[in-house]
This record gives structure tokens, C-alpha cells and sequence, in this order.
């Protein structure tokens, strides 16, 4: 049974960019949408509450106006609001426990090109059980489209097609989970999905010359592949491989598939330029080292301009 999307406010640009796209989403899906700002009571009005108004007053200020935004641009969507007194990443991982999909926003690119994801967001995305999308300030619907020919007037800018979805993919351990999100989304827009994968081809020192060789052998020998490496080709066959039963379930999709040798997560980047929406994975939460996302799923948050889904799995 499909449950609500959830977006988190919190009077930002950007928690309305998010609440904008989560609208989108939900019409896409066709369920509800919830939107919560979690507030939380402090022992001293924060200075950013005016004189005349309490912390309450202000937190339910700017949910009504959040709310009345998405429902000005989205009237035929059903929306409820909540506000929530709580810490602010408790209060959205219990707002989002049985959504279908929680939505946040964040801050704009930075001067050095990073993703400012903020420490709420890094600490939802590293404990939600559900998935998460990080929408960046200053997205409009315009965005998930490719350009609009010259004459298009704004109100067309929905009929002309989607930027297509990527799948940042392993082969040693895929996940049903993240595999499906990424043809979902890409299906229920009508566009094409690029799965990406990056290998690293693992390297050995070469033998050091003996004997009369020695002598004429250059310093630091260059490293040669273990016998075990799988060539460029093993690596297009294994991907091949894994996406051969989603290629059957979502037979609608175009798929594009991308194998190269390099960094997953500066591979990665690169492919995600000019994409509608990423989608990258996020491993359970191992108790030992604490909550964290991994290489690659940190470079997407960082450094991805495009909306960026993280879908946790085991």
C-alpha cells in the first residue's frame, strides 16, 4: 500500500525548493503529500523570531506559508501539514518512519563547487530506514526537463521530456531495492535510465629483475594487473548481466549503460551533470563505526547539483 510523501520545511529556500519537487513527486506516484517543520522550543527566543511573536507562532507561520505555496502550484494534490516539537533530525526520521519517500533540502553549491548538505540532512540521510532525496536551493520544475526550444511558453515546459535518471551501480553486491527506485522514477517519467558503473582494475608490483638484468631494471618498477582482474569486458558482461531481469520488468525503459575504468565517485559526478535525478545507495548502518554514507554516496551529496536520491539497503 503506497503511503505519503514526506517533505521537511524549515522556512529556507531551499526546504521550498524540496517542497516543490516532493509535490511533483507525489503527483507523479499519485498519493498525498505531507509537509512537517520540526521545531524545537529553546530557553531563549532564537533571534531570528520577531518581537512580537513566539517561537510557535513562528514555526506555524512558516508551515502555513510553505504549504500555502505548494498548494498554489499544485492545487488538485492532496497535502496535509504537521508541525512537530522535537529535535530536528528525530522529529523527520519519526515523520518519515512509514512514508513512502522523505524530501530535504539543501543549500546551493559553494564557492569550491560542494554540496553544503548541512548537518540535519547528512544525519537523516545516514539513519533514514526509508529513502531520502536532497533537493538543492533555487530547482524549479523547469529543471528535470531538458531545454525548452525557443517559443515554448512556460505552461509547455511539462510536455517536452525529462532529463534521464542515473543509477550509480556495484556489480559485487547489487541491490533490488536501489536497482527498482532508479527504473520507477525513470518510468514514471517517461525517460531514459544510465546505469554507471566505475572499476578500478586492482594492481600488483612487477617482478624485480635478478641476475645481469637487475642493474638495468628502473627504479620503482611499474605495477601490473593481478591475474584475477576482470578486463573491461568481464566488467560490461557482469553489468549486463544484473540488469538483465529490470530490463524485462520495465521493458518501457531505455537503458544506457556506462562501464569505465576510473573512481566511482568522480565517475560518478561527471555522469550526473546533466541528469533530471541520481540515484545512489546507502548500506545499513553498521553499529561499530556509527551512522555514515560511504565514498561515493558522499561525493553525490557534495558535489551533484541535481536532486539526489539515497535509497538505504542491506
Amino acid at each position: 500500500m503506497p503511503h505519503d510523501i514526506v517533505v521537511g520545511i524549515d522556512g529556507s529556500t531551499e526546504g521550498l525548493a524540496a517542497a516543490h519537487w516532493a509535490a511533483q513527486e507525489a503527483q507523479r506516484r499519485g498519493i498525498g503529500l505531507s509537509v512537517i517543520h520540526v521545531w524545537h522550543r529553546h530557553p531563549h527566543p532564537a533571534p531570528y523570531v520577531p518581537m512580537d511573536s513566539t517561537e510557535h507562532d513562528w514555526a506555524e507561520q512558516l508551515l502555513r506559508e510553505a504549504v500555502r505555496s505548494v498548494r498554489a502550484a499544485h492545487p488538485e494534490l492532496r497535502i496535509t501539514d504537521r508541525l512537530v516539537c522535537d529535535a530536528a533530525v528525530a522529529g523527520l526520521l519519526k515523520a518519515a518512519a512509514d512514508a513512502d519517500l522523505l524530501v530535504l533540502g539543501s543549500r546551493a553549491l559553494g564557492a569550491l563547487g560542494g554540496f553544503l548538505t548541512g548537518s540535519v540532512s547528512q544525519r537523516v540521510v545516514g539513519r533514514s530506514a526509508r529513502p531520502v532525496v536532497l533537493v538543492r536551493a533555487g530547482r524549479s520544475a523547469a529543471d528535470e526537463h531538458l531545454p525548452a526550444t525557443d517559443g515554448v511558453a512556460p505552461e509547455e515546459i511539462p510536455e517536452t521530456p525529462y532529463r534521464q535518471v542515473v543509477l550509480g551501480l556495484q556489480t559485487d553486491r547489487p541491490c533490488d531495492e536501489l536497482i527498482e527506485f532508479a527504473f520507477d522514477a525513470a518510468r514514471r517519467r517517461g525517460t531514459g535510465l544510465r546505469v554507471v558503473h566505475a572499476f578500478r582494475t586492482a594492481l600488483r608490483p612487477a617482478p624485480v629483475p635478478s641476475g645481469p638484468l637487475a642493474s638495468a631494471a628502473p627504479e620503482g618498477p611499474p605495477s601490473v594487473p593481478w591475474p584475477q582482474a576482470q578486463a573491461p569486458a568481464d566488467e560490461e558482461r557482469t553489468v549486463a548481466a544484473v540488469l538483465r531481469p529490470w530490463r524485462e520488468k520495465y521493458p518501457t525503459v531505455p537503458v544506457t549503460e556506462t562501464v569505465i575504468e576510473g573512481r566511482a565517485a568522480v565517475v560518478l559526478v561527471r555522469a550526473a551533470h546533466d541528469a533530471g535525478l541520481l540515484v545512489v545507495g546507502r548500506r545499513g548502518i553498521d553499529h561499530q563505526v556509527g551512522v555514515h554514507t560511504g565514498p561515493v554516496t558522499h561525493a553525490a551529496l557534495h558535489h551533484v547539483g541535481c536532486p539526489v536520491a539515497v535509497v538505504p539497503h542491506e
